[in-house]
Formats: C-alpha cells, structure tokens, sequence
C-alpha cells in the first residue's frame, strides 16, 4: 500500500506537490519558507501555471474554511499574498481571479478574523500596479461588504472598531484599485459613491461623539493615535483628491444626503468639519462646484426650518474662506443672487408666520429669533465672499445689490414679498447690512471707477429717508468706501482735542482721479451730511459717523477747493442749529454745534493756518467757561447735561464766518467763496425719498404733500383729509381728463385739417413769437439811451450806438 500510495503522489502534477509541500503539519508552525521559495521560484520560472496554482490554492482554502481549519487558512493566504508580491506576469488576471474569489470567501464568513484577514490581504492587493488591465473584474461586491463592514454593530467594542478599521481600509483599497484604471468600473458613479461615503460619514460622526472621552494627545499611545477616525478622514481626504472635475458632484452629492438624513446641519460643528475636509481635499480649481452644490441645496431646503438653513449657511460662510485661495469660479453673482434670495425669504417668513405666504400657520411653527440668527448668517456669509473677490469684481456685487434694493421712488414693493411695508423695510436693513459687510476694507486708487453713478445715486437717496436706522447704515457704508488709509478707527470718538498729531492720521496727497470725484459728486455729499445733521431722530452714533464722514473727506479727498466747501458747510450747520424755524430738539441742536467745533479744530489743525487755529480755540476755551453743551466731550456722554432751550447764544461762543473768512482770505484761499454761505440745493430726489417708509408713498396723504411741497425742505404738518379734500381730488382727476381731451384735439387738427389751415396758424404763431423775441432784444442788447443820444467816451468822443449782432450785415464769404 504504502509503495502505491508513494506513486501516485509521484504523479501528481508538480504545482500541486509545491503547494502541498509548503503546508506544515502543524498549523501553528506557520509557512514552510523554504518550501515557499520554491513555489515562487516556479510561479516565475512558468508563468503559464500560476493560475492553476492559484486555483488550487483556492480550492485548499474553500476545504479549510468549511472545516474550520483557520490555521492553513492564514497560511494560503500568506502564500497568496507572497505569490502576488513577485508575480507581474501577463497571465497573473487569471490568478487574481482566483485571489479575489478566495478573499470574497473569507470576508463572507462570520468570524471576524477571517474578515480582517481578507481585508489584510485585499488592501495588499490594491497597492499592487498591475501591468495589464482587467477588462472583467467586478469589485461590487467588495464595496457592498467593505460599507457593511464600516457599520459593524459587534457586542465587543475593540472587535467592532477592527472590523470598522478593516472596512475602513478595504473602501480605501477598492479606491486605489479603481480610481486610475480606466477599464474598471466607475467607482464615482453613484450607486458606488452612495455606499462609500455615508460609510466614512458614519465612522467621522461616531469618533466625534468619543472624541471628548479620548486622552490628550500627549498622552496617546501609537494605538490611540491610529483611531477608526483618523483612518477614515486620511480616506475620505485620498478619495476626495482624487476625484477629477466630472467626478466632484457624485461625491458631494451623497454628503448632503448623509447630514439631511440625520439632521446634521442643525448641529452645524460635524457639518462644517465635513466640508473644511472637502474644500482642503479637492482640487482648488474645482471649489466653486461645491460652493454650486451648497447654493442649490440651500434653495431646495427654502421651507425647511431656519435652524437647517443656517447650518447650510454657515457651512457655506466657513467654505468661502478656504475657497478665496483657489476660485470662486463662474458662480460670483450666483452666489449673492441666492443668499439675498434667502434674505428675502427669511424676511417674509419672519412677519408672516408661514412658509406659503398665507396667513394660516402650517404645520411647522416659525420661530422669529431664528429666522433672526439665519439673516445674520447670510449677512455675514456675504461679506465673507465678498472678501474673497478682488476690487473689480466687489464693484460689481455692490451694484448687484444694490439693484435689488427697493429705492425710494423706484421700487414702492417687492413683487415676491407678501408682508407689506415692513417686509420692505427690513428688507431695505438687510440688504444694506449686506453692504455694509461688502464694502468692509474695500480699497480702491480710482474712486469714480469703482464708484459710479448708479451705484452712489441710489445709495445717497437712502440718507434722506426718516428711518434712522436705514440713514445709519448708509453712513457707514460711505465711511467703508472713502476710507483707504485706515483712518476710520481715529475718529470713533468725537473731540477737540489741542493736537491731532496724537491721531496719527495717514495723509497722502489728493489724486487727479480723486479730484474728479469730488468734483462730480461733491455737492451730493455736503447736501446729505447737511441733511443728515437736520434729522430730527438723528442720535449720537448719527452725529458721531457724520464727524468721521466729514474727518475722512478732510483726509482723503480733499483739496483746497474741498476744504473751503467743507468749512462753509460746518458754518452752515452752526446757522441750522441756530435757526428757530427748525424744529429741532435741543439735544440735536446741542449736537450740531458740538460736531461744527469738533471738526472745525480738525480742519484748522490741517490746513495749518496760525490765525484760523487761534480763533477756533479762543472759541473751543469759551465754550468750555461758558458753554460746556457745546463741546463734544460733554454731549456725546451716555447722559449728557443739557439746558432747557439754546435760543439765545453769546456770539463769543459761535465761530464767525467773516472771521474766517479774513484769516484764511490771507492765506491764499478763496476769500469770495468762503463769504458766501453755503445753502443746500434741494432736488426732486430730496423730497421724492422723504417719507416715513418706502409703502407710505402709495397714500393719498403723502401724495397730496408731494405735489404741493414748496421748493424749501421744511417739512409742514400732514393734511387733515376731509370731505373738501377728497372732492378737491376728485376735480383735479376732471382736469386731468380736459387736459387730456384738449390734447386728443390738437392731435387730430393736424392730422386731419386742410395744409393751408395748418400754415396759417403756425405762421400767425411764429410771428407772434418774432415780435416778442424783438422786444426782448432790444431790452436786453441795446444800451440805455443817455440824454443826450449819444455814449460820450471818456476822451470827449462821441460813439455811436451799438448794433445788435442779428442786425450786422456780413459778407457773403462770411455766411455759410
């Protein structure tokens, strides 16, 4: 028996004996090296066997597994892993498939040592570069059990953080595996990308939630520090960078699903740590496409509670910064249009209570504080992105805005909002909080470039309004715009203080470009400081950002021409507080001239003229004996001490225009300008935008007010309206309609009548008109006749009287 026994081992086919031979007797003796070599040895020496090799390798661990015999389990697997290491033949797919059916077998099994020990031996696979490609591997399976392996609920805690681990690896391996190989299947379609990535989602939640309970790092061990997750953010990140530029939405997309499922957005910490992972991990040049993800995910959750859109807000606001180094791309406007989208929604949830518009509150209950919290976090996400934009492109975001912004007389209501005036209102507080926020450090050398007309126009109108809250806003937006040496800090507080240098002001000489500004729109801004001084319910911070207004303009826009406009105008507000006709509190006439000495002792102090210096501190040395309410230091106080009336003021305590206008007069100034007090030009625009709100326009009182306002700005009573009111109305409306059919019949008579009827009229007219242009000619051309008929000249000559030019005869050379 035993010599037939030794010949039929004889015949055996020899891969099969070294691969026999290479099996100790006792498993736990491990792998037989030697005879391990020598199946290396052959497997290179005649490639052609090496998937036979593997297939028998292959059927030797089916048999070991099913009689639980794991020892020659580990060893077939070693001997593969050994076997893949040396061997990058042509013929090694055949012995792959063998490979990866032996590992599918392990990971299947219920024990979670064979799981791990074919995950082991896959992930050794993956960092294996194949030679050839593969044109029929599948790795399905593999991610299917790698994602079930990520969500292990075993009893033993260390057990289940191996097989997580091992999960964790393995998704990393099929990655590295596919990723590159043009031939596989798509790892980055979806039903891939849906399984892999809440996967590594799932294990980056559950390590935070242990984070707290974990040592310090000082005090970690190498295992501590090899965590499930930091493993799974060291995949996630290799994934991530990875993915080329059609592949960036397959794998945001399963993120957003992941954090709306377990209403992750609300905690907002877990949902930022994702992204920050996301925006460092990706390709630079592709972070606008997830900014596109995060915008449109933020539109389809609009009527979602206003705690899930802040988180979606505030993820955006933490991505802009890290995007600002690689490309906001195409999406600049897209982004603003969606943020200001939200603002406005927000507002029209806030003061209607619903989410469809209606007055019936739905099943979700609104909470006005967090639609509150929400509008601060889309103010602040937008002057986060702005902050990411150079100068150019924030001019254009700063127009866009403001183009949506209802102006006085331009917008009466917003077509999307259903909450009347106050919906626009807010919405007028918003969308100039969001300037206020882009406008922040914003610097530019050309002003009327990056301030044009259509941008300044409709901003200034917004300082004419009554809510002072909106004048606020647009003051320190000016401050932000005309600011560009960071001097706005040294004029918070309002002072007349013996010596500016203390300031340490940054003056540089004013620029062609400047001047050109100023020239354009100088007028506008000395009319709406005035203006703005003349507020009834103006306060401290109003007067306070006037000062700093007319500080910077002193600094940096100014030339001499700006200087003397810019004193006349303080003169002009010392008259204003002056003026009984005003109905000016006593704290706003207090302040007024309080704000005239604080700026006049700046602007002496820098046009360093000795004698102006001395009479702007004999007064400031008055007031201070006499007139301590006058002063800044004791007005601008949180309760300032005022007198019961300032209708009656010692003129040594008022600064004198025709002081002034002699010491600097000396001094090279313009001495004519200067005497001539500065009077505000009143527009269309002026009395179009005063109105207590923006919905007020549409009622009769304020229409009536509008068309019989007189050209001076004061402002009288409303009228009472009674039934007189209302038939006056009415029979104005007739007019309009006599006007209008007089009109039809002028139309008509020259359309239809006769050229001859038309030519005589029309000629009766002109010469009706020839002789009235004749009188006015010869009142105005011809001199005064002297008594004598004659102009005597000054030598005793006589002249003759001066010919009007229309009735000189000129040469015909000379008519063309």
């Amino acid at each position: 028996m035993t010599g037939v026994c030794g010949c039929c081992g004889a015949l055996r086919p020899r891969y099969k004996r070294l691969v026999d031979n290479i099996f100790p007797e006792d498993p736990e003796d491990g792998l037989v090296k030697a005879n391990m070599e020598k199946l290396t040895f052959y497997a290179l020496s005649a490639p052609e066997k090496l998937d036979r090799i593997g297939a028998y390798l292959s059927e030797r661990l089916s048999r070991d597994v099913a009689r639980h015999r794991y020892g020659y389990v580990c060893i077939a697997m070693e001997a593969l892993d050994q076997l893949l290491m040396a061997c990058h033949c042509q013929s090694i797919n055949l012995f792959v498939e063998s490979f990866l059916k032996m590992v599918r077998k392990l990971l299947e099994s219920d024990k979670p040592s064979l799981q791990i020990l074919g995950t082991n031996s896959f992930v050794k696979f993956a960092n294996i570069e194949e030679d050839t490609p593969s044109y029929h591997r599948s790795y399905d399976f593999f991610v299917s059990r790698f994602s079930e392996m990520c969500h292990s609920g075993f009893e033993d805690p260390d057990i289940r953080t191996k097989i997580r681990m091992a999960g964790i690896n393995g998704l990393q391996g099929v990655v590295r595996k596919t990723v590159n190989d043009e031939l596989q299947a798509n790892i980055w379609d979806p039903q891939h990308m849906d399984k892999i990535v809440p996967s590594l989602l799932f294990n980056l939640q559950s390590g935070e939630r242990t984070e707290s309970r974990s040592p310090s790092p000082l005090q970690a061990s190498e295992k501590e520090k090899e965590s499930p997750v930091e493993l799974t953010e060291r995949c996630f990140r290799e994934l991530l960078g990875r993915a080329a530029y059609g592949n960036i939405k397959n794998a945001i997309t399963p993120v957003l699903m992941h954090l709306d499922n377990h209403s992750l957005w609300e905690g907002k910490t877990f949902a930022v740590r994702c992204f920050k992972i996301i925006m460092y991990s990706i390709q630079s040049q592709h972070s606008h496409l997830v900014m596109q993800q995060l915008l449109g995910h933020l539109d389809a959750n609009s009527k979602n509670s206003a705690t899930v859109r802040a988180g979606i807000v505030e993820v955006l606001l933490e991505a802009a910064a890290i995007a600002a180094s690689g490309s906001v791309g195409p999406t600049v406007l897209e982004v603003f249009n969606t943020l200001l989208r939200q603002l406005r929604l927000s507002v029209d949830y806030e003061l209607t209570g619903s989410y469809d518009g209606s007055t019936n509150i739905g099943t979700k209950i609104i909470k006005a504080h967090e639609e509150r919290q929400l509008q601060e976090a889309v103010i602040r996400t937008i002057g986060s992105f702005a902050n990411t934009l150079p100068t150019y492109q924030r001019s254009e975001v700063m127009l866009f805005i403001m183009g949506k912004i209802p102006v006085p007389g331009v917008h009466l209501v917003l077509p999307s909002t259903g909450s009347g005036p106050e919906g626009t209102r807010m919405i007028q507080v918003m969308l100039l909080k969001s300037l206020v926020q882009v406008t922040a450090g914003f610097q530019t050398t050309n002003m009327l470039t990056a301030l044009p007309s259509s941008f300044l126009e409709p901003l200034l109108s917004f300082s004419l309004t009554e809510d002072p809250e909106i004048r606020l806003l647009v003051l320190q937006i000016l401050l932000s715009l005309i600011d560009r040496h960071d001097n706005r800090p040294k004029f918070q507080n309002m002072s007349s203080i013996s010596d500016i240098s203390a300031l340490k002001l940054k003056v540089d000489k004013c620029s062609r470009q400047d001047n050109l500004f100023m020239k354009k729109h100088g007028q506008q801004l000395y009319r709406h400081i005035y203006l703005g001084c003349k507020e009834p319910n103006s306060g401290r911070q109003h007067y306070e950002t006037l000062f700093a207004l007319l500080g910077l303009l002193s600094v940096e826009l100014a030339n001499e021409e700006v200087v003397v406009d810019l004193i006349r105008l303080t003169l002009a507000l010392q008259d204003l507080a002056l003026s009984p006709d005003e109905s000016l509190p006593v704290y706003n006439r207090c302040a007024i001239h309080a704000l005239a000495a604080a700026y006049l002792n700046l602007i002496c102090q820098l046009t360093t003229v000795p004698a102006f210096c001395q009479h702007v501190h004999e007064v400031i040395e008055v007031r201070q004996k006499e007139s301590h309410y006058l002063l800044p230091e004791d007005i601008f106080i949180d309760n300032p001490k005022l007198p019961s009336s300032v209708d009656k003021i010692d003129g040594g305590v008022l600064f004198l225009q025709s002081k002034i206008t002699e010491v600097l007069g000396g001094s090279g100034y313009n001495t004519e300008r200067l005497a001539t007090p500065y009077v505000p030009q009143y527009t269309d625009e002026d009395r179009l935008s005063k109105r207590k709100s923006i919905g007020e326009t549409i009622s009769l009182q304020v229409e009536m007010e509008s068309r019989n306002s007189p050209e001076k700005e004061e402002r009288t009573p409303a009228e009472e309206i009674t039934f007189e009111t209302l038939k006056n109305a009415i029979d104005s409306v007739g007019m309009e309609e006599l006007e209008r059919e007089r009109r039809r019949q002028v139309v008509e008579k020259f359309q239809k009548a006769p050229f001859e009827e038309i030519a005589a009229h029309c000629g009766a007219r002109a010469t009706q008109l020839q002789s009235k242009l004749n009188q006015i000619f010869e009142i105005t051309i011809r001199p005064p006749p002297s008594p004598s008929g004659t102009i005597s000249s000054g030598y005793g000559q006589t002249q003759n009287r001066s010919v009007p030019i229309y009735e000189m005869k000129f040469p015909d050379l000379c008519v063309y």
